[in-house]
């Protein structure tokens, strides 16, 4: 894959519409349950040549459009990317993907995390059930998650540790849980770690874990990018949406204010002929 899109807002699929016509290959990437703020946008009166649109009739049109064009799409969180030689690997779920260059395009909603959470990252907290669930056979696990895919997950998790504790961050349905998880109903405050291995600190108690699970519909950026440079959330780029990373560039919210529809079409739109301008240089 020539371009891999990282988000399916107007800055997402503007990138993945100029690659395309650039004659380059090009998939959007996005969660199953990620709809964005501007979804839910009832009336658009701002950009230009489709007044009084919604916002879901918008994105319905921008995603029309480039899939018409040959646009890939693809429903999965991205949990990693990779950076391997002259490529990027992509791990996204279950599946990974190999790609040229990467557009971050995922909008400004970023997770928080819980405290002591980024400490324990790597020594007892994944957020990979197939990358890490096998160090944790007939072990004492827990799952912390904001939605079904937690679900998923879990169900994976179940046929290989010993015990699995649920927690749901964000209400959602839990009765495909497999029969083994119990479901503790108290809400996590931290992450922590004793000498018996890792902690979850809720609103009532302290439990303990050989490991820690934890499912959301979006990536810490500092997690998702090794030694891709942040500012307060958003990702710092140049005129030519080049990030910090060579072969990473990133457009629309995520790049920071202003917050329009119109900036992020057009830096979607910088993005791709850079990644084009990139892809030839270095073949």
């Amino acid at each position: 894959m020539d371009v891999a899109v990282i988000g399916k807002g107007p800055a997402g699929w503007s990138c993945a519409m100029t690659a395309r016509m650039r004659g380059l290959s090009a998939v959007v990437i996005a969660p199953r349950n990620d709809t964005g703020l501007l979804h839910t946008a009832e009336r658009i009166d701002n950009y230009p040549g489709l007044p009084h649109i919604s916002g879901s009739e918008l994105l319905d049109s921008f995603r029309d459009q480039a899939l018409a064009m040959g646009t890939e799409e693809k429903t999965g969180l991205v949990r990693q990317i990779m950076p391997n030689g002259s490529h990027f690997m992509l791990l996204i779920e279950n599946d990974v993907m190999e790609c040229k260059t990467v557009v971050l395009a995922m909008g400004a909603a970023r997770p928080t995390l819980l405290p002591g959470e980024e400490e324990q990252l790597g020594h007892g907290v994944s957020y990979c059930a197939t990358c890490d669930g096998m160090f944790y056979r007939d072990k004492r696990i827990a799952v912390l998650s904001t939605s079904m895919q937690g679900i998923e997950e879990a169900a994976f998790l179940a046929k290989v540790v010993g015990e699995l504790d649920y927690y749901a961050l964000k209400p959602h349905n839990t009765e495909e849980l497999p029969s083994m998880a119990h479901i503790v109903h108290e809400k996590p405050k931290a992450i922590g770690r004793d000498d018996a291995g890792v902690t979850v600190t809720t609103d009532q108690a302290t439990h303990c874990y050989d490991g820690i699970f934890i499912f959301r519909a979006a990536m810490p950026l500092n997690m998702l990018l090794q030694d891709l440079k942040t500012e307060g959330g958003h990702i710092p780029v140049d005129r030519e949406m080049k990030t910090n990373v060579p072969g990473v560039f990133a457009a629309g919210d995520c790049t920071g204010r202003p917050l329009q529809i119109a900036k992020a079409v057009g830096e979607g739109n910088i993005a791709a002929i850079s990644a084009a301008e990139y892809i030839t240089k270095h073949g």
